[in-house]
């Protein structure tokens, strides 16, 4: 009996050496450095040293734990529902040497916009993509050797792409602070539409006194930019094209002779009061557009073309309509230049600089603080309404700048807008019956 009891012994003795070697190859089985701090003596211990934060404290699950924002993502070339809000759910991004993480107020809607999400715009990266080149809000962290920018400022950002979200890291040279009076719409109202109505004005027209401009899609952003730019510089005359129901609006910011384009032939209207034609022409059409307005060109004139709205004609790539545009499109030879003695320009934001960027904004910015230029605000549109933002646009109904908000929508709110509804562009009887795509509304959680 005896050596049984002392077998049994012997065999618990042998349990017991062995229970540690299970805890440290579970899963809870603590790190080599607790480990080590486990294996010294308590007394052994320093009484005076302070405890160390180690990576489950509670500063550094924070600085761990997951954020999510909101964000406007091009899924694929098509129509409205291929632009969708996405929900991202990932570690709060941290910006790198010469970067800054910046939290976005507000962001702008361009035509480049309804180019991208049909494949015409060369710059916007491959689906899937955040979209959106320009917006304001205030800086959230900033990256090693950064010294100009802090926490806390609020700032104007422009970048080739992926504004459109509620946080993004952009290189701090694509960020320009904000005046104090400037609301957060303003600034993202400014850098697209400004910088090339600037630059192709006293850049590359050399915009002077008594000089007459014709401005394209007046009473859109661009155009806008432009009269304002105009007013700047004295007695220069203005022809705007606009349909009718914006001709007064596009008077009272300046605009010297308004057309109706879908009533009147622009060249025989401007003929009417001037017979000579026109100093500057600012053409974002193309096509056939660009013929007439070489045409309308005084001796010593400018053409700029800085777009192709022709092409784009419903809200899919239209390939008869590219067709017909560059079939239409101005050819000339050199010979022909000399002796009409005029000047054809291309102008494209995308591909300056940032050097002539930065120069640019810091000239209209100190024009902004002077009240001599300021975006008119057409409407503001929530991320989820972002397919009703781009319609509006398309069908040129807006009276200026649209604005895009990364706030979710209140319940039973309307989009502001600070202008009456313009006349709609007429539609064919297929598109009259196509069904409001609502795909751009879609909420999708991403995890990684």
């Amino acid at each position: 009996m005896r050596i049984r009891q002392t077998e049994k012994r012997q065999q618990a003795e042998r349990k017991s050496e062995r229970a540690p070697q299970v805890a440290i190859m579970s899963d809870e089985a603590p790190t080599p450095t607790q480990q080590q701090q486990q294996q010294q003596p308590e007394q052994e211990k320093p009484q005076d040293e302070p405890p160390q934060e180690s990576a489950s404290s509670p500063a550094a699950e924070e600085q761990q734990q997951p954020v999510s924002w909101r964000a406007v993502v091009l899924t694929g070339y098509g129509g409205y529902d291929k632009v969708r809000l996405q929900v991202k759910t990932h570690d709060k991004p941290r910006p790198k040497a010469g970067e800054v993480l910046v939290r976005v107020k507000a962001c702008g809607l361009n035509f480049a916009e309804l180019l991208g999400r049909q494949g015409l715009y060369d710059l916007l990266p491959a689906p899937p993509v955040v979209m959106g080149m320009e917006g304001s809000g205030v800086i959230e962290a900033v990256g090693d050797g950064v010294e100009d920018r802090k926490v806390g400022d609020r700032v104007i950002v422009f970048s080739r792409s992926g504004v459109w979200q509620e946080l993004v890291v952009v290189s701090a040279t694509c960020t320009f602070p904000m005046p104090e009076q400037m609301s957060f719409e303003d600034g993202a109202a400014i850098p697209i539409n400004y910088l090339t109505a600037y630059m192709m004005l006293f850049d590359v027209a050399n915009l002077r006194p008594e000089k007459s401009v014709l401005i394209h899609m007046a009473a859109g952003g661009v155009g806008i930019a432009a009269t304002q730019l105009c007013q700047t510089v004295q007695d220069v005359t203005i022809f705007g094209t606009a349909s009718a129901s914006k001709h007064e609006a596009i008077v009272q910011g300046g605009v010297t002779h308004p057309i109706d384009y879908r009533t009147k032939d622009y060249v025989e209207e401007i003929h009417k009061i001037s017979s000579k034609g026109v100093d500057i022409v600012l053409d974002p059409l193309g096509g056939s557009d660009t013929q007439k307005g070489f045409g309308l060109l005084k001796p010593l004139g400018i053409l700029i073309v800085f777009g192709a709205a022709n092409c784009v004609t419903g809200q899919r790539k239209n390939l008869l309509a590219m067709a017909k545009t560059w079939y239409n499109q101005l050819s000339l030879n050199t010979l022909k230049l000399m002796q009409a003695n005029k000047a054809i320009a291309g102008f494209h934001l995308g591909h300056l600089s940032e050097e002539l960027v930065s120069r640019t904004m810091t000239k209209l910015l100190e024009l902004y603080v002077q009240g001599k230029i300021k975006p008119h605000i057409d409407s503001r549109y929530h991320f989820e309404e972002v397919a009703d933002a781009m319609r509006r646009m398309h069908e040129r109904q807006n009276i200026g700048k649209i604005i895009l908000l990364p706030e979710p929508k209140k319940e039973e709110e309307e989009p502001k807008s600070n202008a009456e509804p313009a006349e709609k562009v007429e539609k064919t009887e297929s598109a009259a019956n196509e069904k409001k795509e609502e795909a751009a509304e879609e909420v999708k959680e991403e995890k990684d």
